[in-house]
């Protein structure tokens, strides 16, 4: 059953009276089809409507989606292999960052990102997504096997941000992530990120400071999240709406500023929507993408890195 956020409370009671009919209809041989084809279509009118105009912090909303799609559903629609590979060679292996060697659209590359779980069960083992030092030293090793073999980098961004507890502070977090965001500078493959969800602080730019960085269409990026920010600023988590929209995180706002350099269409109502769809459409832009980079040298992918994350601000 599809889960409405707020705002969708109008199209949450048309599509329950379009259940309705529908069951109706099924139960007895009362003919209601121009009733559902009207309803369907106004249905589809509000939905456009509603996401035409989704503000910054709607569209949190909408990348914090419970039934967007997640990095194992990426896996299962877009490649046609993939082979995990577990560990830091340090500590330990994180679950809240999923790795490994993989083929899209025929292409072989390294395929990293988060992962959030779809279920209390997967949540709890994943971590919501927030990575430990483990989990971006496991990125950082991934990285450098691509580097060696000469691999394309794909990485799919999905964090409220890196895990603050204090293990994780014990275990070296900072330098953690400032060593994956080196290793993405300093890579001589392309390295290619797409924020697919949320994109959370330096949890997030640890896998994305990329050649080319990708967001869906109502995925947001930002250096905190908008709760974060009023909470600081406002001291209640009441003003989030204003802090999203000030802190301009969504991938319009993105892309406009040069932190972005691709949007990719969602399909109406959110990837949640039509998971497949949306799927289908990244994996399109990926492997566009890769074929874009493949033909720049090491030397030429280093300084298009360097002047893209040097002109941004």
């Amino acid at each position: 059953m599809l889960t409405y956020l707020d705002f969708e409370k109008p199209i949450a009671e048309l599509e329950r009276r379009l259940t309705e009919l529908r069951e109706t209809a099924s139960a007895g041989s009362i003919d209601i089809d121009s009733e559902v084809a009207k309803l369907e279509a106004k249905s589809t009118k509000l939905l456009k409507e509603i996401y035409a105009r989704l503000t910054p912090w709607q569209k949190s909303q909408v990348a914090r989606h419970p039934d967007r799609p997640h990095f194992k559903d990426f896996v299962a629609g877009m490649t046609e292999e993939f082979m995990p590979l577990a560990g830091d060679r340090a500590f330990g292996d994180d679950p809240a960052i999923i790795g490994g060697l993989a083929r899209i659209g025929g292409k072989k590359v390294m395929l990293i990102g988060h992962e959030k779980g779809d279920d209390t069960a997967s949540r709890l083992k994943h971590n919501f997504g927030m990575a430990k030092p483990e989990g971006y030293r496991k990125a950082i090793r991934l990285m450098s096997l691509a580097d060696r073999f000469g691999l394309p980098v794909v990485t799919l961004v999905d964090t409220p941000g890196a895990f603050p507890g204090v293990q994780a502070e014990e275990r070296g977090q900072a330098e953690a992530i400032a060593r994956s965001t080196e290793q993405c500078l300093a890579l001589k493959v392309p390295l290619i990120a797409v924020v697919v969800g949320e994109g959370g602080s330096g949890g997030a730019v640890a896998l994305a400071a990329a050649n080319r960085v990708l967001m869906f269409e109502h995925a947001v990026y930002s250096v905190i999240s908008p709760e974060g920010c009023a909470s600081i600023l406002w001291r209640t988590s009441d003003k989030a709406a204003d802090a999203a929209e000030a802190m301009k995180i969504t991938a319009n706002d993105l892309q406009a500023l040069g932190v972005a350099d691709r949007i990719v269409e969602e399909p109406l109502g959110g990837a949640h929507r039509d998971p497949a769809a949306a799927i289908g459409s990244l994996k399109a832009a990926i492997v566009e993408e890769i074929s874009g980079c493949q033909n720049l040298g090491p030397d030429e992918l280093l300084a298009q890195r360097r002047a893209k994350f040097l002109a941004i601000g």
